[in-house]
């Protein structure tokens, strides 16, 4: 056979760095000045060769077989003896991920929308480049919110999730976990104190109270918070526990509404202040016993008083 000047070269429709398993990839033979000639293509990939169809293009779903060197060459339709010298190889390597897709992830600088307000969401995939973004608010099969790039702001309140694309047809990455966006509503929680002492000692139970401005008929949900620690477990509006030196802090709340994904402000907060143990209470017998001893000192005072007057008026009479 007879080797023709012309180049061949092996391209890539994207040149990402890393391919996932089920991605469709595109290569063509590209035969440099080629001009009106009609050619014939040859593929091979390490030890397998390609030369069925003769087509210009190699397309195929990346698997974990279709790492390699992939090369071809251009033959002359018109004079099947001459070819190109085979391409420089080009290196694929498809990544084996045990999840057999990258996974998107989400996140939000606030979760609570403020009034009138919008919060901004953003979406990112690790693996590799080339991603555009897919945007859904409610649950997976819902119908795609929007297509763009990495970032978006919302102003309404719902559940989101996000998911990469990239290629024709699109592969697509694993959903995101899910955000939380509330929409935070005009009723104002504050936190009440069953008894307003200015001292609360260990051991003593303590009651706080949520309670929502305006709150109407509408069921609430509520969240307490102690400094860093949050507690949402039960939902009740009422905080009940027994005073310890870690129960000392700044105490807020705030309420969520059951039927939506709408919240209070967080209240402002109601500090508590654990002084140490009740003071102890003298019993009845102690009391008793040091009454009595008082009384008799008194009785004898007043007896010896009257005793030092008698005499004394004695001697003046005398």
């Amino acid at each position: 056979m007879c080797e023709v000047s012309n180049k061949a070269a092996v391209k890539r429709q994207h040149d990402w760095p890393e391919i996932f398993k089920g991605e469709e990839i595109t290569l063509t033979c590209e035969i440099q000045a080629g001009g009106d000639t009609e050619w014939e293509y040859e593929w091979t990939r390490g030890n397998v060769r390609r030369t069925g169809d003769g087509r210009k293009l190699w397309v195929f779903t990346a698997s974990g077989s279709s790492s390699g060197d992939y090369k071809c060459r251009g033959r002359q339709k018109t004079h099947s003896y001459s070819s190109t010298a085979w391409s420089d190889p080009l290196h694929l390597t498809v990544t084996d991920l045990t999840a057999s897709e990258p996974k998107a992830e989400l996140r939000s600088n606030e979760t609570d929308i403020p009034v009138g307000g919008s919060v901004m969401l953003s979406c990112s995939v690790t693996s590799s480049s080339g991603w555009k973004y897919y945007w859904y608010r409610g649950d997976k099969s819902s119908e795609v919110l929007i297509t763009q790039h990495g970032e978006t702001s919302v102003s309404q309140e719902g559940l989101y999730w996000c998911r990469g694309g990239r290629g024709k047809p699109v592969y697509y990455t694993q959903y995101s976990d899910s955000v939380t966006v509330e929409k935070t509503v005009s009723n104002k929680a504050a936190v009440k104190r069953q008894h307003d002492w200015p001292e609360i000692f260990k051991g003593e139970e303590i009651t706080l109270t949520c309670e929502i401005q305006d709150g109407g008929d509408t069921e609430w949900e509520y969240e307490w918070t102690q400094g860093n620690l949050r507690r949402t477990a039960d939902g009740r509006n009422l905080w009940v526990f027994t005073a310890s030196d870690s129960s000392s802090g700044d105490y807020k709340c705030r309420g969520r509404q059951k039927t939506s994904y709408s919240s209070t402000a967080w209240s402002d907060p109601l500090r508590l202040i654990v002084t140490g143990f009740c003071p102890e209470v003298p019993s009845f017998s102690a009391s008793f016993s040091v009454g009595l001893v008082v009384g008799i000192s008194v009785i004898v005072f007043l007896q010896l008083l009257f005793l030092f007057v008698r005499r004394k008026m004695k001697g003046e009479t005398l």
